[in-house]
């Protein structure tokens, strides 16, 4: 069994990552490959495409209006494999759906999976699924070799980052503040507790995301955690500037591995 993700971490072991997020979707499907391959073709090592989804709880405003702004150009769940396909055509970064879950349970659990890892995406990211509850989503990774990313939060008991730990595959995404999405000044300090007490409980690869928005805080990020997440500040780029303000961000935020 072979995780894209893990391969993407022993590469850049010593820069540490830098994943970055768009909503699928946004503004088309086309152009949000386009701004995917020019987030890779950046410096960006691992991407983390988001599934629109009409109650995004966990989503900042930035994310909430493009993934809108995709659910009413009428993106359909179907068209994710094709997006993952037509970006990992182009480039060969690993390519992770983040999703809701109950987008996939609509779909099918295994057929969800299947679909996705014929299309040669890496797995998914699933900020509203616990471990606990996730018996099928993990059997069907396990059968179609999917990573699985399962959020960690300054709140989590010791119980839950242990569980967190030992059921994710690729890495586990350490949450650095309670509530939503959203570029802030400063990375809050709770993301160091939350990634130390992954340490302790066995985690090698931790990424850190909510909040990162400039090179400097990817390189403080990067200091103690192996993955830096960025995802407002890319939407705001894309937003304002297409594809080629995403990729200068890109470039811009890459500067923060070295």
């Amino acid at each position: 069994m072979s995780s894209q993700v893990n391969a993407a971490f022993d590469k850049e072991r010593q820069h540490g990552l830098l994943v970055g997020y768009l909503p699928l979707g946004f503004p088309t499907v086309d152009a949000s490959v386009d701004a995917a391959v020019a987030l890779v073709e950046n410096g960006v090592d691992v991407l983390e495409m988001g599934l629109p989804y009409s109650d995004p709880v966990m989503d900042g405003l930035v994310i909430q209006r493009a993934t809108n702004t995709a659910l009413e150009a009428g993106f359909r769940l179907s068209q994710t494999f094709d997006a993952v396909a037509a970006i990992r055509a182009r480039v060969d970064a690993p390519v992770l759906v983040m999703t809701y879950f109950n987008p996939i349970l609509q779909y099918g659990v295994e057929a969800f999976a299947r679909d996705l890892a014929a299309s040669g995406g890496a797995g998914l990211i699933t900020p509203d699924l616990i471990p606990d509850e996730a018996n099928e989503w993990l059997t069907a990774a396990q059968a179609h070799d999917l990573d699985r990313v399962f959020l960690a939060a300054p709140s989590s008991s010791e119980e839950r980052l242990a569980s967190a730990t030992t059921n994710s595959r690729g890495f586990v995404y350490a949450v650095s503040t309670m509530g939503i999405t959203g570029a802030r000044n400063d990375v809050d300090t709770a993301a160091r507790g939350v990634v130390s007490r992954l340490r302790d409980s066995g985690a090698t690869n931790i990424g850190v995301g909510l909040g990162i928005s400039t090179p400097a805080q990817v390189a403080e990020v990067l200091e103690y955690a192996d993955a830096a997440i960025v995802g407002s500040a890319l939407v705001s780029a894309l937003a304002e500037g297409g594809a080629g303000a995403a990729g200068a961000l890109a470039k811009e935020l890459s500067a923060g591995k070295h």
